[in-house]
């Protein structure tokens, strides 16, 4: 192996290469559990190396190489840990898709990746019938016998992987580096085909050890957001990385999330806004008064993740970071500034920014751009799409396409993506302040705000609702309950009722698919039903 690189900025081989780090785990503390389940069961450090090395054993058969890409196509479980870990253990680049993919936009990721090796779930596979395979030549086929298959792909089943373990595997002709790409990450696509997020084994470590910086290597950090999506990676990443331990879920579930969380004895987790918002509505439960949690990350740290913190004696965290980023802004213990994502951590640089890239004042709202002190720690560009790469990092800098306020100490406030934003009349509305205040009706289970093109002119506001169980929430009412809480400009004109609100898999509303849908039969009309709303009149000025 190559002599060790000098720039202290970024970290050693055996520090954030999975290869390496895994090794180094498995000799220096090989009895340590690594993954804990829900149902008692354990494996230690080195009973997952043992299973890698078989894994690994098994894909290398199959042709994958250093550099090459091995697509998962698998919901939560240690199958998907195991496919990740055994990729990278041979220094290829793992490919976790969204186990919703199907159609045109399952064609989009397999071409674009170039995967040649792809481990789905059974009953999945059958979707792969329809589609061009382009460089697929192997499929391996979890839970069961594949689906419709054509006859062009290799199928396999999980016995090439029950295999005894090799005591160790030819090392790569050259080392596998911090720089190199570890993983694509596709991102949800709804302003155009998805695209392949590049990140190395430092950009992930980056982005775990800034998520999760409160944490160490005795802590133990729930895992059941997919593994397709950044979210759980940096929770993994920081525990793979420091030596500390995971548990795994195979899904979120508000009836079973305290359970899940003792019975894996885990002590600290990511809450989403959503998350946090079912599990304060749900009430204080034996269990919660019970658990193991000690810490928790809020993305954001809503009023109801703050409610559960307070009421529970946790310590909250809240930040901002997305896929192609490493979590950039991040706040201390339980901040008091309500809204807050935090200040920017060490090693990041921030600005706001208007449409020509020039700085707004404080206090004024502007697109987030971000760059890190340390090569390699933010994304590495986008997958074969040099254009979007160019746009998305044009004047050295990554622009997230988030709109952000800072204030005159440092703080971060979140507005809005800058493509749900709302303009209604000349006012800039910020949708997710919309859903805050709607949130707040007791009979209100969770909320999307979305702009609807006006007869006017710019924008109307339409809210979606997703009542509490067994409730029916009267529209009327709840424009009476909203009235004296937002702005007269920011009361929804339409208000639409739904049984569950569309969700991606780590429970992030898909407002892009309200928005297609619009207005609907069943859709109610504030201004038709007579109710107008208008500026308060102030009097004369002396």
């Amino acid at each position: 192996m190559s002599d060790p690189h000098t720039d202290q900025r970024i970290l050693q081989r055996d520090q954030c290469v999975i290869r390496y780090v895994l090794d180094r785990h498995a000799r220096e503390q090989g009895d340590k559990t690594f993954i804990a389940f829900p149902d008692g069961r354990t494996l230690s450090y080195a009973e997952v190396r043992q299973q890698v090395l078989a894994t690994a054993d098994a894909l290398r058969e199959l042709g994958v190489e250093k550099g090459g890409c091995v697509m998962s196509w698998l919901p939560n479980g240690l199958d998907i840990i195991n496919v990740l870990l055994a990729a990278n253990y041979l220094g290829a680049v793992h490919v976790p898709i969204n186990t919703a993919y199907r159609g045109n936009l399952l064609e989009h990721v397999v071409r674009n990746s170039g995967a040649t090796v792809m481990v789905a779930h059974h009953e999945l596979t059958g979707r792969l019938a329809d589609i061009d395979l382009s460089e697929l030549k192997h499929l391996v086929s979890v839970g069961g016998p594949a689906v419709d298959v054509p006859a062009a792909l290799g199928v396999h089943g999980t016995d090439i992987f029950d295999r005894p373990p090799p005591d160790s595997l030819p090392e790569p002709e050259a080392p596998i580096e911090p720089w190199d790409t570890q993983s694509i990450i596709y991102t949800s696509g709804t302003t155009g085909p998805s695209k392949g997020v590049l990140s190395s084994y430092f950009h992930l470590w980056s982005m775990g050890e800034a998520t999760c910086y409160y944490a160490g290597p005795d802590d133990r950090s729930l895992c059941y957001l997919p593994f397709f999506h950044a979210a759980s990676l940096a929770g993994f990443m920081k525990m793979v990385c420091d030596g500390g331990s995971i548990g795994l879920v195979d899904a979120f579930d508000t009836a079973r999330f305290w359970s899940d969380i003792n019975a894996t004895r885990s002590t600290t987790c990511m809450m989403l806004g959503s998350i946090a918002t079912f599990l304060a509505k749900q009430g204080r439960t034996a269990e919660e008064e019970a658990t193991t949690l000690k810490t928790l990350l809020g993305a954001p740290l809503n009023a109801d993740a703050v409610e559960i913190c307070q009421r529970s004696n946790f310590e909250g965290y809240a930040c901002w970071n997305m896929t192609e980023t490493s979590t950039p802004i991040i706040s201390g213990a339980n901040p008091t500034k309500a809204g807050t994502c935090g200040v920017v951590r060490a090693g990041a640089q921030a600005r706001l920014v208007d449409d020509n890239d020039c700085e707004v004042p404080v206090g004024e709202v502007g697109e987030l751009l971000l760059r890190t002190d340390a090569p390699w720690a933010m994304n590495s560009g986008y997958n074969k799409d040099s254009e979007a790469t160019a746009r998305a990092w044009r004047n050295g800098w990554f622009h997230t396409g988030d709109a952000f306020r800072m204030d005159a100490e440092g703080d971060f406030f979140f507005v809005d993506r800058i493509k749900d934003a709302i303009r209604r009349r000349g006012e800039n509305i910020s949708s997710m302040e919309v859903e805050r205040e709607v949130n707040a009706h007791p009979m209100v289970a969770n909320s999307a705000a979305v702009a609807i093109p006006s007869e006017y002119g710019e924008d109307e506001v339409m809210i979606v609702v997703e009542p509490a169980t067994g409730e029916t929430v009267d529209p009327a009412e709840l424009t009476e309950f909203l009235i004296p809480r937002m702005a007269h400009f920011m009361v929804p004109r339409y208000f639409r009722f739904i049984d569950e609100l569309p969700k991606t898999p780590t429970m992030k509303i898909q407002k892009n698919l309200l928005r297609a849908e619009g207005i609907t039969a069943e859709t109610w009309d504030r201004d038709a039903a007579g109710i107008k709303i208008s500026r308060e009149k102030l009097g004369a000025g002396s």
